[in-house]
Formats: structure tokens, C-alpha cells, sequence
């Protein structure tokens, strides 16, 4: 359907080179959109780039550190004065880091604060500018469940995830008058890298498809399918939301 084609645009998704973000790159990829690849380690950029590169003829890379100000405002610029416009903007970057809250690092709050949250205003702004320019424009920050929930041991993760949720918000009552929709995606628990060890753990994951109503550890080729939703014309009315896709872990008691 025309409504929710993205064919012809172009996408940045930050922290693409592996886990959620690569998923999403090239889910964007596959439903036509000429996607830009980013991450700070340049040998895994240029994998993940020849992997998609096999099945796609439009992936950039863009290195740079999200959580370097001045860095993300030149790379930004550059990109849109050397090569095009970036039409849909995907925040994924993050870190995960757990413990004792009364034993956990302050450098360490720190690192995920400005990983998590710190990377979304800087890349955002850098982003939005042109799409104000513009007059239009797609923003997908990546949330968690966390936004909503708590669990032992995450407090800091789940401070900067509900950072990430009300961010979105604010960028959404800033520019939704200016042509652009900024949504975002809380995902469950998935496999992936940052949860390994979660996964590892027989316990957790028997707890886990108890707690879910869906009964299982999600996939994340399902959350595709509502990133090209909020990066398409199917969303044109949709700003400022957190939507979970979490197998109804948050619906449920």
C-alpha cells in the first residue's frame, strides 16, 4: 500500500552495525528506503555494511559517536551538504549496564545517560533541523519496556528509558507543528546482545514467558514492522506516543 511505502527515502539508523538497530536497517532497507548505517567502531560499520550491501544497492555508512555533540552536528552536516536529505531518523543507540543501585558506578550512570538519552538530543537536533528546513520529517526513538517497568538492578537504565519516553514527547510538541511526527518504540524483552545473558538464564526465562502474556522471548524482526509504520505517510497524525511491542508484558498484571 502507497501509505505505508517508504520507497525512495533515506534513513539513518544510529548503532546499526549489530543487534536491533542492523534489524531495523535493513527492515527499512527492504521496504525501500536507502539506509545510512552508524556506529563509533568503524571494522564493524564496514561488516555490517557489506552484509546489506549483498542485498541492498543504497547503504551509506556515517561514523561518528552519538554521544560527541560538535561530532554529530558535523557528520550530520556534511551528509546533508555531500549527499542528500535524511528523511527518517531512527534513535537506537543504547547500553545496558546492571547492579546494585546502592553500589552502582556514578561513571557509569553517567555513560548511560549519555548514551541512552544524551545521544537522542544530539542527533535529533542535528537531524531536525534540516527536517524543519524542510517542512517535514520521520523521528523513531527507541524506548524500552523499561519506560513503563522496573526490575531489580536497572534503575538507571530505566531512568534514562523514561528519559527516552518523555524526550519524545517534547520533540513532538516542539515539531509537530513544523511537518515532523517523533514517535518511539518500546520493545520488550528480545534476544538479543544486550539481553544474552537473561536469555542464558533458565530461571529468568522461564519467569519471563509466565510474565508475558504472549509467552515468549519476542523476535526482533517483529519490531520492523511498526518502525515503517511511524517512518511512513501511516502516521502522518501519530506524534509524541511510546508504543510497546512487548507480547503484553505491560497490559498484564
Amino acid at each position: 500500500m502507497e501509505l505505508f511505502s517508504i520507497e525512495g527515502k533515506t534513513a539513518l539508523v544510529t548503532g546499526s552495525s549489530e543487534g536491533i538497530g542492523f534489524v531495523l536497517a535493513n527492515g527499512l532497507a527492504e521496504a525501500g528506503a536507502r539506509i545510512i548505517i552508524n556506529g563509533r567502531d568503524t571494522d564493524k560499520l564496514s561488516s555490517a555494511a557489506k552484509i546489506l550491501g549483498e542485498k541492498h544497492s543504497r547503504v551509506d555508512q556515517l561514523p561518528f559517536d552519538v554521544t560527541d555533540y560538535e561530532q554529530v552536528q558535523e557528520n550530520i552536516d556534511y551528509y546533508h551538504q555531500n549527499s542528500g536529505q535524511i528523511d527518517i531518523l531512527v534513535n537506537n543507540a543504547g547500553m545496558q549496564h546492571r547492579g546494585p543501585l546502592e553500589d552502582f558506578p556514578a561513571d557509569m550512570f553517567e555513560k548511560l545517560m549519555r548514551t541512552n538519552v544524551s545521544s537522542i538530543f544530539n542527533v535529533g537536533q542535528a537531524v531536525g533541523r534540516h527536517m524543519i528546513e524542510r517542512g517535514n520529517g520521520k523521528i523513531v526513538n527507541i524506548a524500552s519496556v523499561q519506560s513503563m517497568l522496573a526490575r531489580p538492578g536497572t534503575a538507571p537504565y530505566t531512568a534514562t528509558k523514561g528519559a527516552v519516553a518523555n524526550i519524545t514527547k517534547g520533540m513532538a510538541t516542539d515539531w509537530a507543528g513544523k511537518g515532523i511526527q517523533v514517535n518511539a518504540i518500546a520493545p520488550g524483552y528480545f534476544d538479543t546482545r544486550l539481553t544474552a545473558d537473561l536469555v542464558a538464564d533458565p530461571e529468568f526465562s522461564a519467569w519471563l514467558q509466565k510474565r508475558t502474556p504472549a509467552g515468549r522471548w519476542g523476535k526482533v524482526e517483529e519490531l520492523i514492522g511498526v518502525c515503517i509504520f511511524l517512518s511512513s505517510a501511516a502516521s502522518s497524525f501519530v506524534n509524541g506516543q511510546t508504543i510497546f511491542v512487548d507480547g503484553g508484558i505491560t497490559a498484564s498484571l
